[in-house]
């Protein structure tokens, strides 16, 4: 089981994650779902597909920072060593997700969103309060932020060109893996989200997807 024995620890562990978030290349520990889907450089899509595809996954390059971010500060504060796990074993396959968007973001000749330092603090604080407002809550964070993941990657999927297949592969994994956090989350004991926070989630995911495609 992984664990942190002191908030200074656990302080310094999220300052190095921010770090690597930002400014490291992203490694997974997995092979990429796409590993075996189209060409493996974009060449298969016309100008306009490849220009909707960057848009896309740089959206969902940006909303993997923040969910790095969100789960190591919401970690920085949880009580129980059953909710710590939970939150540093998502984390892990959150960097996958991460690293798999990278690394198509660069096949099709993208470049991430110019704000990563800005989601990433900006979600670390947030997670930082769920984390703050006690285990039950933040599970309940948790599994409204992945409900609400899963419902913009369906978007995505909808919205990808077919010819995209990589990127399709990718999505499909990360949209299956989410709602696997979400319903974890709910089978630890999450509290529901109140209706405003509800809401302000929703309005702070729609500014990134907005924001990260163009800058």
């Amino acid at each position: 089981m992984h664990k942190r024995e002191t908030l200074l620890e656990t302080a310094l562990a999220g300052a190095g994650e921010a770090l690597r978030t930002c400014f490291a290349e992203p490694r997974a520990r997995r092979p990429l779902p796409a590993a075996e889907a189209g060409d493996a450089h974009g060449a298969e899509l016309d100008a306009a597909a490849q220009r909707c595809s960057i848009r896309l996954m740089r959206v969902n390059h940006a909303g993997e920072v923040a969910a790095q971010a969100l789960y190591n500060g919401q970690a920085l504060f949880a009580r129980a060593p059953e909710t710590l796990e939970h939150l540093i074993a998502a984390a892990e396959e959150e960097n996958d997700h991460l690293a798999w968007c990278a690394q198509r973001l660069a096949e099709l000749g993208g470049s991430p969103s110019r704000l990563t330092p800005l989601w990433f603090a900006g979600s670390f604080c947030i997670g930082a309060l769920a984390g703050m407002a006690g285990d039950r809550r933040s599970l309940g964070f948790i599994s409204e932020t992945e409900t609400q993941v899963e419902a913009h990657l369906e978007d995505h999927l909808r919205r990808l060109p077919d010819a995209d297949i990589r990127s399709r592969r990718i999505l499909e994994r990360m949209a299956a893996e989410e709602s696997q956090h979400g319903a974890a989350a709910i089978a630890r004991g999450a509290d529901a989200v109140p209706a405003l926070g509800t809401r302000l989630m929703h309005l702070g995911g729609s500014i990134l997807r907005q924001v990260a495609q163009v800058v």
